[in-house]
Formats: C-alpha cells, structure tokens, sequence
C-alpha cells in the first residue's frame, strides 16, 4: 500500500525536512484482505474485553493498575529504568525522595488521568494535545528543555546527532500548526468512513510524523491512542494500553513508524503492526481481567474465615489491595485505624491466608508487603 503522504524539502541549513500533504489524503484508503482479517479479530478482542470488563468489581482500583502499568511501559520505550513496582513505592511512601525516572511515571500518570477527566469539557483538539503535554511534561526526566504545554520553534529531529546525519527529519516549526489543524480535523471528520481503530492508527501515527513538541512527542502520542479510543467509546473503561507491546517489539515499533512517513508511505505496514498490537494487548488485558476475577473471588472467600468481626476490616483492606498492592504497617493503620500493633496483627493473618508477602524476609525494621499475586499479573516481563 504506496501512498504519498508529504514530501522531502531541502532546507537552507542543508538537510531534508518532511513536509506533510494535507491530511487525509483524498484517494480512499483501502484495506488488504489481510488487514480486513486483523481488524476484524481486533475488534472481535475489543468487544469481548469490554464484556468482561463489566464484570470487574471495583472497577477504578483495577483500572489504575493499568493505568500505572501503561504509563511505566511508555516510560521505558523513552529511556526511563524504573519499573511499576518503583511507582506504586513512590505513591505509598511519598516523602521518600523520588528519583527522576520514577517522576517520568508519575507523571505520564497525572497526564492520563487528567485527560480521561478533560473529556467532560473538551474533546482532543490542538488544545487538548497541548494541555496533555504540560502535565505530561511539568517535572518529568527530559534531554533538553520539554517547553511544557508548547510547540516547538526549532528544528528537532529523530536519530542521529543533527538533521543531516538524522533517520527522520520532522517538518520545521512553521509547518506544525497547519499540519496539527489538519490532523484535528481528521479527527472529529465523519468523512472517509475510516473504522475507528484504524483512524486511531493513523492518528498516533501523523503526530508522531509531526513531532510538534521539543520533548515527550512519543509518550504524548501514546497517549492520544488511549485517549483517542476512549472518545470513540470502544471501551466502557480505558483497559487498553498498547505501550507494553511497543515496548516489547520496539524496533519494529520504530520501523513502522519509519515506513509510514517515507516518501513514499508504506501505510500498509504501520496498520498491520498497530493492529496485530491492540489483539495481543486486548487478549492479555481479557486474560488479566479474568485472572482478577478470580483472584478476588479466592482471597474474598478465605478472609470471610475469619469471623464477622474481623473479616470485616479484612474486606476493606482487601479491597484497598487491589488498588495499592504494595503496603506497610502505616498504610494498613491509615485504612484501619488501627493502633500499630493491630495493624500489625492483621498483616500477619494475611500473611497466613497466603495474601500478603514480606517482600524483604530479612528485614525486620521499616517491612513492607506486597499483594504478590495480583501484582506479578500486570508485571510480566517487567525488568
């Protein structure tokens, strides 16, 4: 699938920018019967996924566990060495001093959740994309000034130690708000007939062509997909979260992108990647969700053991778990009010139900414990 989606321009310092036609092209964009199959089980995936989904309880302490896990993943595709676990422990001893890579996701965590809750008054739009970059980018690791919440008015580029040395060179600052108009048109045009799961393809991709910011284009448009997918209403909640396949197959991640702003675009294989992403990523979400389901309905009936009285409280600390898995004995005493010995007491029960895990045996001051079962499903290969 050969389309010309912009051209290379000689610029006067001497290197090749792209400059993007407008967008979208009007020729048709047509599907090969191998890509009509892709999409179909896609979105065969998302439709199951968002069946099970109904089912989960507590529908937002499971929902920031995928929250955290994207936003670690899309972290990572940029450099950043903490993990999930690094901050989920941030966000449960908040007066420790921070490293800069956990800000990265803590921060990619404030920018996701504020524009899930932007939506209530402002569709993605030019202005939406640069909100989301400020929270996105206030505070967080960059290799230069991020500029929050602003476009860019120098050349970047992408590889390479200059523009002439570069693998893509991104159309130059005064190009970007005619190309961003054009690419928030495309978004809200009923024209074109294009399946929402492929407009959000084309979507991350042209941003990611753009490159509109000094710093944060690829967790920002990251994150337009979640969004994007979101305001189409896919999902009921927002369970999909493909930065870990990117991450996980980040050379190809890196060439699709690549073959889609060639001159000429090889479409076909940035749409086959993308689509073969949301059915990996929507079946280990469906097998998660499940697994959820199950764990919960186990560890509910064993703390239903212990008595009226004392299950209780077990209940709500259980409960709390599953939105903050990694604990120590001031955390049980902030759900509990119990005194320190109590809430310690209630940690060992755990402890023997097979709920909680030291996480350091050899500790015996400053212990914490993890809900190691339902942690290590969103951990898989987590390094």
């Amino acid at each position: 699938m050969w389309q010309r989606l912009g051209h290379l321009v000689q610029q006067s310092h001497g290197y090749k920018a792209f400059i993007p036609l407008p967008f979208p092209l009007q020729e048709p964009l047509i599907l090969s019967p191998q890509l009509e199959i892709k999409h179909g089980e896609a979105m065969r995936l998302i439709g199951k996924l968002d069946g099970i989904s109904h089912l989960l309880p507590d529908k937002d302490f499971f929902l920031l566990m995928f929250v955290r896990k994207e936003a670690a993943s899309s972290s990572q595709i940029e450099g950043t060495q903490a993990t999930m676990v690094d901050a989920i422990e941030a966000e449960v001893f908040p007066s420790s001093s921070r490293k800069g890579d956990v800000e990265d996701i803590i921060c990619y965590i404030r920018a996701l959740n504020f524009g899930i809750k932007r939506f209530d008054t402002l569709p993605i739009s030019v202005r939406f994309i640069r909100e989301l970059h400020d929270k996105l980018m206030d505070g967080a690791r960059s290799t230069q000034n991020p500029f929050p919440g602003d476009f860019r008015y120098t050349q970047n580029w992408i590889g390479g130690t200059s523009p002439s040395n570069a693998t893509f060179v991104p159309p130059p600052p005064f190009e970007v708000p005619r190309a961003l108009g054009d690419l928030e048109k495309f978004i809200h045009s009923k024209e074109g007939g294009f399946p929402p799961l492929i407009k959000a393809a084309l979507l991350h991709a042209q941003f990611e062509t753009i490159h509109p910011f000094t710093d944060g284009n690829g967790r920002t448009g990251r994150l337009l997909v979640t969004m994007f997918l979101w305001q189409e209403k896919l999902l009921e909640l927002p369970l999909l979260y493909l930065s870990d396949f990117f991450k996980k197959n980040q050379n190809l991640y890196y060439d699709s992108l690549q073959a889609y702003h060639s001159d000429p675009a090889r479409i076909d294989l940035w749409l086959d990647f993308f689509l073969e992403s949301v059915i990996a990523t929507a079946h280990s979400a469906i097998q998660i969700a499940s697994r959820i389901t199950r764990i919960r309905e186990e560890d509910m009936a064993k703390v239903h053991k212990l008595g009226k009285i004392a299950a209780t409280t077990a209940v709500i600390i259980l409960r709390n778990l599953f939105r903050q898995p990694i604990v120590d004995v001031a955390k049980i005493q902030e759900w509990t009010k119990f005194t320190r010995a109590g809430a310690q007491k209630i940690i060992n029960r755990f402890i023997d139900l097979d709920i909680l895990v030291q996480r350091d045996p050899q500790k015996t001051y400053r212990r914490t414990y993890e809900y190691r079962s339902y942690l290590q499903l969103f951990q898989n290969d987590e390094k």
